[in-house]
């Protein structure tokens, strides 16, 4: 296969992009350090049918995003975010799908030094496999230790290592020492771009549920102002004739004014033993039902007292 040159590459690598820009209306925004090829390529495979990876130079990206933006310009939004080493991951899949499937597709790593770590690292405590010779890794890391049946037990749960903090080369070297990958490397979602819209990805983890949970909220919020203060809006009227209507039920229970709404109070006023329900005669045949079994008790306790007052005598 005859490789081809540099400038037709581009072309068509330009071409690519601005293909993707136009079928897809979504994309993520994703971190690639520290991921390998042989990694890539599974992420490629895990996604084949579902999302397409797009990698490259970030002046190359820029370029064919910004001679697109007189098609689509919202694009623009992207071009703040093409920063370090990132792709580009497009989609016309559910976005809380792909983030799964990017999550699902990480890599143990071990600590190197010089990185910057992507999670905080405890060290729990244990009785290791190293000998006595080690004890200057834990005296530099401040670890407290001990020496039992020739190997050193690490007495404490230590925090090692903070999220964002440098790998520095005595941790790096403790880790590998004690068999602890404690990073794992994957494609980072950074951004999140659905038709126009840019956004962090924390916000895919946001359910219909919170969104209705907190909108009525809101709908509260602005009911119980707008009838403090007496400013009718949609949200109050609903309570506002509520609250008309209990004041015309009392003006007319107190009068002889009539209406059809409140003829049913006002029966129930006058004779309530018509709206007796079937609950009430339960709990009104249940005292009955105690005093039998008290009377009950009572005469077995008399029984019982009798039999003793006779072998007594007896």
């Amino acid at each position: 296969m005859v490789k081809e040159d540099k400038a037709t590459w581009k072309s068509n690598y330009f071409v690519k992009t601005v293909q993707y820009l136009d079928e897809f209306p979504k994309c993520f925004i994703v971190g690639a350090d520290n991921v390998g090829s042989k990694q890539m390529q599974q992420i490629r495979a895990a996604l084949r049918g579902k999302a397409v990876v797009l990698m490259g130079k970030n002046t190359m990206m820029r370029k064919a995003i910004r001679g697109h933006l007189d098609k689509i310009p919202a694009l623009e939004r992207l071009l703040p975010y093409i920063v370090g080493n990132v792709g580009l991951v497009f989609t016309k899949e559910d976005l809380g799908n792909i983030r799964d499937i990017l999550s699902e597709n990480k890599v143990k790593a071990p600590a190197r030094a010089g990185v910057i770590a992507p999670c905080s690292v405890t060290v729990p405590k244990q009785t290791t496999t190293l000998g006595p010779e080690k004890t200057s890794f834990f005296q530099a890391l401040q670890i407290t230790t001990k020496i039992t049946k020739g190997c050193i037990e690490i007495l404490n749960d230590v925090n090692l290592i903070n999220e964002g903090d440098k790998v520095g080369a005595s941790e790096a070297t403790l880790l590998n020492m004690l068999n602890i990958s404690p990073f794992s490397y994957g494609l980072l979602i950074q951004q999140v771009y659905d038709s126009g819209s840019i956004f962090k990805p924390e916000i895919l983890d946001i359910k219909d549920e919170d969104i209705h949970q907190r909108f009525m909220e809101g709908v509260r919020n602005i009911a119980a102002v707008c009838l403090a203060i007496g400013y009718p809006t949609v949200c109050s009227v609903p309570h506002s004739i509520v609250n008309g209507f209990k004041k015309l039920l009392a003006v007319a229970v107190m009068t002889d004014i009539d209406f059809e709404e409140a003829n049913m109070t006002k029966e129930y006023l006058k004779d309530p033993s018509k709206f007796a329900s079937a609950a009430p005669q339960a709990s009104s045949k249940a005292p009955d039902a105690k005093e039998a079994k008290k009377e009950e008790v009572k005469e077995e306790s008399e029984e019982s007292d009798d039999d003793m007052g006779f072998g007594l005598f007896d």
